[in-house]
């Protein structure tokens, strides 16, 4: 966590748990007023203080319950649009759909939803840009999503931190149909345009080059990596998009100003959405999952994402 996040969060925590001791003040004294025991100031600025109190306290439950019991399971579809010269005047365009961080716990909240949700926007091409569980125990869920989404598409994978940290050896593809890319390229040819995916594990950056170098000019490439910090040595390689995730939007955002927290050496630069750096595309997803371990198991002002890019022709 960067200095500035570490003090956003702190001034966010601060900020709630002010408004919690005053409203715990405020409901003491009114009861011990109610029996007699205090005398509580009857003018107008002093009643009004502590019903905002009260108002603030009650809105902070509310949002609470919001974040637990509505978002995480209230996933959105955005649409972007991005051109390439790569593509001829008149060609169809490319669809992707990214998706990351599905953090899938045993218990399901959206992996029976997403595959119908996926196959309404009738991708290409399927990708997903890492952190797949939280637990072992959630392999399965994890697995039986990528076997149907091979169903619609093609479907190509890479590990995230949680992936590369935790469960490095788990099969998280085994028996799906889906290709995990720990370093390789694939192609696949769209209306006779090779595109070519290339991958690489999360913390693998001392590779980018090695992987990225020698890439034919005249492929739409699209490189996979979980964090979206790398955007500047991947634009040097002509790469045409680059799909990252791990940032979560915040998962808990503030209106107007966004992500608290990114866990991104850029901090808010690249925090959420669509970007544009030299001659690359980079799209960072907000993911459909929660920070598994003690983090707080709540999505606010980030909602679920399901991104499909679309790739038109530059004219």
């Amino acid at each position: 966590m960067q200095p500035a996040e570490l003090y956003r969060v702190l001034l966010f925590v601060s900020v709630i748990a002010a408004v919690y001791v005053l409203a715990a003040s405020v409901a003491i004294r009114s009861l011990l007023h109610r029996l007699g025991y205090v005398k509580l100031p009857s003018s107008k600025r002093a009643r009004f203080s502590r019903r905002m109190v009260l108002v603030l306290a009650a809105l902070g439950i509310v949002c609470i319950s919001y974040g637990y019991f509505i978002e995480p399971y209230w996933p959105s579809v955005t649409r972007v649009s991005i051109r390439s010269s790569k593509l001829s005047a008149g060609s169809r365009p490319i669809r992707i759909v990214h998706i990351s961080d599905l953090h899938c716990d045993p218990e399901p909240r959206l992996e029976a939803r997403l595959p119908d949700i996926i196959a309404a926007e009738e991708p290409d091409i399927i990708v997903f840009t890492g952190d797949a569980i939280n637990s072992p125990a959630a392999a399965p869920a994890f697995k039986e999503l990528l076997r149907r989404l091979v169903n619609v598409a093609p479907t190509f994978t890479v590990r995230g931190n949680w992936d590369t940290a935790f469960w490095r050896n788990i099969d998280l593809t085994e028996g799906t149909g889906a290709k995990e890319l720990d370093g390789q390229t694939a192609v696949i040819e769209i209306d006779s345009l090779p595109v070519r995916i290339a991958g690489l594990p999360a913390g693998e950056e001392r590779e980018i080059a090695k992987l990225l170098d020698g890439l034919p000019p005249d492929d739409f490439t699209v490189f996979l990596y979980h964090y979206p910090d790398e955007i500047e040595a991947v634009a040097r390689h002509g790469v045409d998009l680059y799909c990252a995730g791990h940032t979560h939007g915040g998962q808990i955002a503030l209106p107007f100003y966004g992500a608290l927290v990114t866990f991104s050496r850029f901090g808010k630069k690249y925090e959420a959405g669509l970007y544009r750096v030299q001659d690359t595309w980079l799209y960072v997803n907000r993911g459909i999952g929660m920070e598994g371990g003690d983090a707080p198991r709540v999505r606010f002002c980030a909602r679920p994402e399901v991104t499909v890019i679309e790739v038109v022709p530059a004219s």
